[in-house]
């Protein structure tokens, strides 16, 4: 059974920094697709950040070049490094790890999407 676990959440002020962990068990985040997404009060959950199975990583228009996605494949775990906080930014922060199963012959017939329990950042002087 997959397993997300989230830290690293808490209150940081304009312009600060947090890192967020988010450790896997039950599957290596190194043979998967992970993602970072938020969601602030009365919005939409959005993607953040992610990064493909073969590293390739993608980020938000509003975080690029402020945050970095990130993992570590000893510890099975993924990072969501974040600089140059604003108010903004402020929302619970859920990791996400997408996996595809499937024959040789097609090896992402099936996908399964697993979430974390989410953290709160908080941006506030």
């Amino acid at each position: 059974q997959v397993q997300l676990v989230e830290s690293g959440g808490g209150l940081a002020q304009p312009g600060g920094s947090l890192r967020l962990s988010c450790r896997a068990s039950g599957s290596r985040v190194s043979r998967n697709d992970m993602a970072w997404y938020r969601q602030a009060p009365g919005r939409e959950r959005e993607l953040v950040a992610e990064i493909t199975s073969g590293g390739s990583t993608n980020y938000a228009h509003s975080v690029k070049g402020r945050f970095t996605i990130s993992r570590d494949t000893a510890m099975n775990t993924v990072y969501l490094k974040m600089n140059s906080l604003q108010p903004d930014d402020a929302a619970v922060y859920y990791c996400k790890l997408v996996r595809y199963m499937g024959p040789v012959e097609q090896p992402r017939a099936v996908r399964n999407d697993y979430w974390g329990q989410g953290t709160q950042v908080t941006v506030s002087s």
